[in-house]
């Protein structure tokens, strides 16, 4: 029996997807994928201007449009931001939604990065996808176990960079040069993000900012011009050992570096 084509993004607030993720889910969706976007907080303190329950309304208006654009199921987010914690009752509800999607492609954080509630998306992700066919594991609303494969691949953290300011190396790169216009629209349905990036972290324009990181990627591929990054995780309890679909579902749009690949078996070797 065939897997289901589905891929879900999951990320901390909303327009992280649209940062690192979204040129790579467009594509799956381009390749008859039904996607997901799902982002686990709700944005609050994106403002300096607005009261909490105007910014959560405006900041949850901009993710569905976005999705909209994208033709993706959105889910509602499930913790204020800087409260996503790795911590038994928000586990539960990662885990409900995951075994409800069944994604075959599950698209999450780096486990690196410069902020909590990044690398705890990851760490939440990255738990209830492992515990999707667990019996005994109750999620909350409750849903029963699913066994089918998923693939979990890590974005880029923002900057590129870890914590220590380290660069952190793709193994995939994907092409998102034909789906950049479609992107770049998604990220500009966040417009209450713009001024409160621009004071906040000094990013200037947040759309020429997420240009200039796939650019960047692009660079680093050796090949694409602009590129999204992705890492695989382990295969243990997630799939076969050689499964990789995102890399069979776009073709030549996905570019494995063979570097990566080098290093990972030297380090198998080693072991």
């Amino acid at each position: 029996m065939s897997e289901a084509r589905v891929a879900m993004a999951i990320a901390a607030h909303p327009d992280d997807i649209e940062f690192t993720m979204a040129g790579t889910l467009l594509l799956l969706k381009h390749a008859s994928y039904d996607i997901h976007m799902w982002n686990l907080a709700n944005g609050h303190c994106g403002t300096a201007v607005h009261d909490r329950a105007e910014i959560i309304r405006l900041r949850t208006a901009e993710a569905e449009a976005s999705a909209r654009l994208a033709g993706a199921v959105i889910h509602p987010p499930i913790a204020d931001d800087l409260a996503i914690f790795y911590e038994a009752g928000l586990l539960a509800q990662v885990a409900a939604v995951i075994r409800e999607v069944q994604p075959s492609i599950l698209l999450i954080p780096s486990p690196q990065d410069y902020m909590e509630d990044h690398t705890n998306t990851c760490r939440l992700a990255v738990a209830a996808a492992f515990a999707r066919g667990m019996r005994n594991f109750e999620t909350r609303p409750p849903r029963p176990p699913w066994n089918g494969n998923t693939v979990l691949y890590h974005a880029m953290p923002h900057g590129l960079r870890d914590g220590l300011r380290r660069l952190v190396q793709p193994e995939l790169y994907v092409d998102i040069s034909s789906v950049l216009p479609l992107k770049r629209e998604m990220l500009s349905q966040h417009r209450t993000q713009k001024d409160w990036l621009d004071l906040s972290q000094g990013m200037g324009s947040y759309v020429a900012a997420m240009e200039e990181m796939s650019r960047t990627v692009g660079r680093m591929s050796g090949r694409f011009e602009h590129a999204e990054g992705w890492r695989r995780h382990s295969n243990l309890g997630f799939a076969a050992p050689d499964a990789n679909p995102l890399a069979q579902a776009l073709g030549a749009q996905c570019w494995i570096d063979p570097t990566y690949e080098r290093l990972l078996s030297l380090s198998a070797n080693e072991e």
